[in-house]
């Protein structure tokens, strides 16, 4: 959930133009990510709550890439771009090592 809280704070810089666009899909993804991880948790065999995981790394991916796109088009603060990146590739090794540890 700091990931999502450090990207909704990067978005609030972002052209308008792109509001209904990139900005609208990097918000999405962004809560996909912990709200996949809090479905998982619910489910009644490992197995599932291993297919959740697997969801929120794709839309941890999905995220990276958009994020990345702002970079290449120079929208935004590039600190706050810098280290939503980093904490993005910091989640994705939590989902990996978590979903890994439970099979």
């Amino acid at each position: 959930m700091d990931l999502t809280d450090m990207v909704l704070y990067f978005i609030e810089d972002l052209p308008v133009s792109e509001r209904f666009n990139l900005t609208n899909q990097i918000n999405r993804c962004s809560c996909s990510i912990p709200s996949n991880i809090a479905e998982g948790s619910g489910k009644r065999t490992i197995n599932h709550f291993a297919e959740f995981l697997t969801t929120a790394l794709t839309s941890s991916f999905e995220l990276e890439t958009q994020l990345l796109i702002y970079e290449r088009r120079k929208y935004g603060d590039r600190e706050k771009l810098k280290n939503c990146l980093a904490l993005t590739a910091e989640v994705q090794k939590m989902i990996f090592a978590f979903r890994d540890n439970l099979k």
